[in-house]
């Protein structure tokens, strides 16, 4: 299976010439069935906001071993009806969470979960 790449949107740089909207950024709807991946530098922070009013979602953020074989994914972690959820630069370094191919993978349970990867200048 293939994920669907997320777009990683980039943070402006301080003290950098902000228009109107110029700090806005966008959710993406999780792909349920094959998964999302997003190009991992270590400066990424993912943000998971479930969408619906009533009924609680989860997503899910595959690790890979790290330099000692260790691995613990991020399992259905549950948000909430309206919630929202940070996971930050310790998530995006490359050792224990970066695939082979540069990427970080998650899944959501729902489409209802919207993803936002927003990268640190």
């Amino acid at each position: 299976m293939a994920e669907t790449a997320l777009t990683v949107q980039s943070i402006k740089a301080p003290f950098a010439a902000i228009a109107a909207g110029g700090a806005d950024f966008t959710f993406a709807a999780g792909d349920v069935d094959d998964g999302n991946s997003f190009a991992c530098t270590g400066n990424e922070i993912l943000i998971v906001y479930n969408s619906d009013e009533t009924n609680p979602y989860t997503v899910t953020v595959s690790s890979v071993d790290d330099e000692k074989g260790r691995s613990e994914d991020i399992t259905a972690y549950s948000l909430a009806a309206g919630d929202y959820a940070v996971f930050g630069v310790g998530l995006t370094n490359s050792q224990g969470w970066q695939q082979s191919d540069g990427t970080i993978n998650l899944a959501v349970e729902n489409a209802a979960v919207l993803v936002a990867v927003l990268r640190l200048p």
